[in-house]
């Protein structure tokens, strides 16, 4: 997509999984749910990739696999998928601290496993 930007992507994002949890509800892996989302991305022409590993630089010492990161759209929005009871205060630091490392400005975080999809999806923010 011809320079979409953050805000644009997100909207695509929340608006896909809202469709996909009113279909298969919450339950699922989180494996099936990132399939599913890639497959809808991919119908629209948006460019992303999955499961990137994003290197930690320490100094002189380099690690290149540091994390993987779930989806990242457009080199702009990193997507983390969870499917789980409860997202832990610890889940939204991972994001940040991917989008540190990487210098993407917006993650947004998604827990399927909830009734209500609206409750499972956060944006993380940095210096955007």
């Amino acid at each position: 997509m011809p320079d979409v930007t953050e805000n644009e992507i997100a909207k695509i994002v929340v608006d896909t999984c809202f469709r996909i949890h009113c279909q298969f509800g919450p339950g699922l892996y989180e494996s099936v749910y990132e399939e599913i989302l890639c497959f809808e991305l991919a119908k629209k022409g948006i460019l992303f990739s999955r499961q990137v590993a994003v290197p930690v630089i320490y100094e002189e010492f380099h690690l290149d696999h540091g994390f993987r990161a779930d989806i990242i759209i457009e080199g702009k929005v990193i997507v983390e998928i969870k499917s789980i009871e409860v997202i832990a205060p610890v889940h939204f630091k991972q994001v940040l601290t991917y989008l540190k490392l990487t210098g993407i400005k917006l993650g947004i975080l998604i827990n399927f496993n909830v009734h209500l999809i609206k409750d499972g999806i956060h944006r993380i923010v940095n210096e955007l």
